[in-house]
């Protein structure tokens, strides 16, 4: 039953990401780390690559320290250029990823600002915005770009953030 009535069956993983995600958002972020930690022990680092860019992205959002938040987006980052290659993923994987483009760019960003590497936050912001060109003008497109903007006015022209930067970037 790949299909219902011309819709792709639900992917489970993505479907338990997205439950834990909402647990998270609700505010319990210690057990939303502790339950993406056991999905990720579950995948494992040859999982698949969607799987794991995915779960990478929203797991750096539970990190206390600003050096493991860098580390799980750098995860999600690579996870994400595996998945990108149609020959991985599958067509829907690979537009799946690159469409998490953007919002892995300016993560990775604003981790870079916060530890105080502004030339590696630059590189990555330059590369969120280009690859924000490729959004939707909908709500998530909209947040991202906003986002995009709030930073590059942090960041500033004289190399050195103008203001504190936030915990994380999220449209």
């Amino acid at each position: 039953m790949a299909e219902r009535q011309g819709q792709a069956a639900p992917d489970a993983v993505l479907t338990r990401i997205g439950q834990v995600v909402m647990l998270h958002h609700a505010g319990d972020r210690e057990e939303a780390r502790h339950r993406f930690l056991g999905l990720w022990a579950e995948i494992g680092e040859s999982g698949d690559p969607l799987h794991r860019c995915t779960l990478a992205h929203y797991l750096a959002d539970t990190q206390d320290d600003p050096e493991d938040e860098l580390a799980w987006d750098l995860r999600a980052l690579t996870a994400a250029d595996e998945a990108a290659d149609d020959r991985l993923a599958g067509y829907e994987g690979s537009l799946a990823a690159r469409a998490l483009y953007p919002s892995l760019h300016l993560n990775l960003a604003a981790d870079y600002a916060r530890l105080g590497r502004t030339d590696a936050a630059r590189s990555h912001l330059r590369r969120a915005r280009g690859a924000a060109l490729t959004l939707a003008d909908d709500r998530y497109g909209e947040g991202v770009r906003a986002a995009i903007g709030r930073l590059e006015i942090l960041l500033g022209e004289g190399g050195t953030p103008g203001g504190r930067v936030p915990p994380r970037q999220r449209p």
